[in-house]
């Protein structure tokens, strides 16, 4: 990447010293062709190794393009770590989530990844959990203890229903407390996002379109993960008849996760193994606790160009006796 693009139009002067000279070495040639007499060739177009004044030229040249691509601020990306980021990972713990399409479990997945993103995450991210069924329950609020999180997760347990707008909803105000707090402290709001994983649609609570409204107006982005196939099946116990128990279809629904993600300015993910899900959750680690810089190379361009200076000044004193 360059800083300052107009810059390199100057290459069009070097281009232009090429021309010239290729130009000057074309007729250097016929002028030499004119003396019939040899001795009188030899003193005009002398008979010296051509190669090492076409390598001078072209050191010069090289240094020339070097100084101009310096001059332009050529810049690099690079990955550096956040000082601080948040992360609220929102785990759906719906009876669908039991579900055995995804070995060992949806849920079993969800929490082996969620394990794996803790111990990969950078020092620097703060993580919160939050879990929901009926209503959303706030696990651990936002803490660098990796462990409490590690324990909240493995104790996950499943209920009915799926109140993904409310869960939503109290993610965002956790992660809004949080923040005011930093801000208390006079320490600057970090990078803040949700991580919400579920296999279905809403069946009770708030609309999901609330929901998207107050991540918008906070300014919080809600990554969605979708777990699970479009073969899940479940087995629920009769309410009516205790010890009764029959199979119910669960296949995963993304349009609800894929409307949040878009909508609140996330990224969806369709996974539908643990292997998939894990990866996803490194991805999201590494987009929350990096961030990508611009980096100024042009020193090492202008070190290139002093190097190869004095290499050209050394040759041409060497072959020559004089500086190109």
């Amino acid at each position: 990447m360059i800083a300052r693009p107009l810059v390199l139009l100057l290459l069009v002067v070097v281009v232009g010293l090429i021309a010239a000279y290729a130009l000057v070495q074309q007729r250097r040639g016929r002028f030499a062709l004119q003396f019939s007499d040899a001795s009188l060739f030899d003193s005009v177009a002398p008979r010296r190794p051509g190669w090492r004044r076409h390598v001078v030229a072209a050191c010069f040249l090289t240094v020339v393009t070097l100084l101009v691509v310096s001059v332009a601020g050529p810049v690099r990306s690079r990955d550096v770590l956040r000082e601080r980021a948040i992360v609220i990972l929102t785990v759906d713990t719906s009876l669908s989530m039991g579900a055995v399409d995804v070995d060992p479990t949806r849920i079993g997945a969800a929490q082996e990844a969620a394990r794996q993103f803790l111990e990969g995450a950078p020092a620097g991210v703060d993580v919160g959990l939050v879990s929901f069924h009926e209503a959303p329950i706030v696990e651990v609020p936002p803490t660098p203890d990796r462990l409490t999180v590690v324990d909240a997760i493995d104790a996950l347990e499943l209920g009915p229903y799926t109140n993904t707008g409310d869960a939503i909803s109290v993610s965002i105000s956790t992660l809004e407390r949080t923040i005011e707090q930093l801000q208390v402290s006079d320490e600057s709001a970090p990078p803040a996002v949700v991580v919400l994983l579920s296999d279905g649609e809403p069946t009770i609570g708030r609309p999901i379109e609330d929901a998207i409204a107050e991540a918008k107006q906070a300014g919080i982005p809600v990554s969605t993960v979708s777990l699970g196939t479009p073969t899940g099946q479940v087995t629920i116990e009769d309410p009516d008849r205790p010890g009764t128990f029959f199979d119910v279809e669960v296949p995963v629904n993304e349009t609800t996760l894929r409307t949040v993600a878009e909508a609140t300015g996330g990224s969806f993910f369709a996974t539908a193994s643990a292997e998939e899900l894990a990866a996803v959750y490194r991805d999201i680690g590494t987009a929350v606790g990096f961030e990508t810089v611009d980096e100024d190379i042009s020193v090492w361009f202008t070190t290139a160009a002093l190097v190869l200076a004095i290499v050209t000044g050394v040759l041409s004193l060497r072959w020559f006796q004089r500086l190109p």
